[in-house]
């Protein structure tokens, strides 16, 4: 994988449980065909998922007819950068995985939001407990 983050590292994997990219392999990487630019690797929260249900970006519910399991708090997902930059400008930001967020999300949000909002997510989080 060439593509790199947004602190200059290669792009690590975003998540995998439920496998997140627009290409569907974990990682936020932004092909030519990614017009929306699913560049931000974010940790869902109640508060996020709230918002973008209610401006018509329903994370929530399942939709298996596009291979979608739907997204809970706690999930890692690659999220549209002007997406998460319209959730950051209403106050109601998803945390960010740098090492995860394709570097092309700078075309969109400044770095200085996105390492405002950085939370480090070990790959296995049940280790917390």
């Amino acid at each position: 994988m060439s593509e790199r983050n947004v602190v200059g590292g290669p792009l690590q994997p975003c998540g995998d449980d439920p496998v997140t990219g627009f290409y569907r392999d974990g990682y936020c990487s932004c092909g030519q065909e990614d017009l929306g630019l699913h560049a931000v690797c974010a940790v869902m929260s109640a508060e996020f998922l709230a918002h973008q249900r209610s401006v018509g970006n329903d994370l929530s519910t399942p939709r298996p007819e596009w291979h979608f399991p739907g997204l809970q708090p706690g999930d890692r997902w690659c999220v549209v950068a002007g997406r998460w930059l319209q959730a950051y400008q209403d106050g109601v930001p998803a945390p960010v995985v740098l090492a995860s967020t394709n570097e092309r999300a700078l075309e969109v949000v400044p770095l200085t939001l996105l390492q405002e909002n950085a939370v480090d997510v070990p790959a296995d989080p049940g280790a917390l407990d």
